[in-house]
């Protein structure tokens, strides 16, 4: 009796150990992003705007991440992000049910991951966290336009990616985007339409901080919608007038880079982007934007946040008149830390357009203004879970 007693604790406990070993090996995570408040812009179309905010400084959001330990350093890893607007619970990203993110794939502690899905290119991997509009500026802070799309205005689907392990503070990738249409001489179709690609890399060593990175993406506006960029790809620069046609993008580059460095309390960045966008039927636009930022902790919980944008605009065409529009931006934020989760923050944004910019346009401020200012102050609650 003694010996089945024994018997039965012994096979008890190495089932235990066994199941103990499966779980350690095996982790899902639930995290997620609530973020609402107000916001005030002086003029849309003419009028006065005040109106709740939705997900400003950071886009609201629940996901699952989780990984499998399958032995030599190499795991199988998988993320699911979901995108939502908080005033009234309707599904973002063109309703995509995992809109922000959707990737599975393989990493390696010592070679890095290969993921495959609806990801991040790399402009916005390893250059856009040195913008004022991540870091502490919303939405609203952005470039004109977002038209660099350093603020992650669209991802890419049917993407293969691939990011490296960190190497003593340096870390690269690349990411292609298939446009999951058959080669064809058909005009409108084959396998380069609505397609993407991107390279980046980034280096951290102590208080310095540098990254760099190039989009390319091919005829995002045409007949494929099923392709690397669809439903989210708009913005200010994303469509021009030739003659009483509009046209949209054939073909879009984006070269950003940037740095920062950390001294004290203190830290100071600039960002460099440039976007070139080829019309269809051949009318051209170059955006370059010049960004000067600079961040002070007086508390540990209470920052300050400053930044001015110059953003230099050409067009160009055989049978239209080229035009240079030039707009000046400022942001500034307060935001008080009032747990490590939980903050409050207040922003500020003016911008003035200049040269042949016959309008102000904030991004994502509901509308172009009537004249060439235009102001925003948002104030909002963010809980991280």
């Amino acid at each position: 009796m003694k010996k089945t007693q024994l018997a039965a604790a012994l096979a008890g406990a190495i089932a235990a150990a066994a199941a103990g070993t499966v779980h350690a090996q095996s982790n899902v995570s639930l995290y997620g992003v609530l973020d609402g408040g107000l916001a005030y812009v002086s003029n849309v179309g003419g009028s006065k705007n005040f109106t709740t905010a939705d997900g400003l400084q950071s886009g609201n959001r629940w996901g699952l991440k989780g990984s499998e330990d399958l032995g030599g350093g190499t795991s199988a890893i998988f993320t699911l992000e979901n995108g939502f607007n908080i005033t009234n619970g309707a599904l973002g990203q063109g309703s995509r049910e995992f809109g922000r993110q959707a990737f599975v794939g393989l990493s390696n502690k010592t070679f890095g991951s290969v993921t495959i899905g609806r990801q991040y290119d790399s402009v916005v991997d390893f250059v856009s966290g040195l913008t004022s509009a991540k870091q502490f500026a919303t939405k609203l802070g952005a470039h004109v336009g977002d038209v660099d799309n350093l603020y992650n205005s669209f991802r890419i689907n049917n993407s293969i990616k691939y990011t490296s392990a960190n190497y003593a503070g340096f870390s690269f990738g690349g990411l292609y985007g298939f446009s999951n249409q058959a080669s064809s001489s058909t005009a409108g179709s084959g396998f380069a339409n609505n397609r993407a690609w991107s390279l980046g890399a980034s280096y951290a060593n102590g208080p310095f901080k540098f990254g760099i990175g190039y989009l390319e993406v091919g005829t995002p506006n045409g007949a494929n919608t099923g392709g690397a960029v669809a439903g989210d790809y708009s913005g200010d620069f994303y469509s021009a007038k030739v003659g009483t046609a509009t046209v949209g993008v054939d073909k879009q580059r984006v070269f950003a880079t940037g740095g920062s460095y950390k001294f004290g309390p203190a830290n100071v960045g600039f960002v460099y982007s440039n976007t070139q966008l080829k019309y269809v039927g051949g009318t051209g636009a170059r955006v370059s934007n010049y960004e000067l930022n600079g961040t002070y902790n007086l508390t540990p919980s209470l920052l300050l946040g400053l930044s001015y944008t110059y953003t230099d605009a050409s067009t160009r065409s055989a049978t239209l008149a080229n035009l240079s529009p030039k707009y000046h931006q400022v942001n500034a934020a307060v935001d008080y830390l009032l747990s490590k989760r939980t903050d409050v923050y207040l922003v500020g944004i003016y911008q003035k357009a200049a040269g042949d910019a016959t309008a102000a346009s904030i991004n994502g401020a509901g509308g172009a203004s009537s004249t060439k200012t235009q102001t925003a102050v948002i104030s909002g609650l963010r809980h991280k879970f």
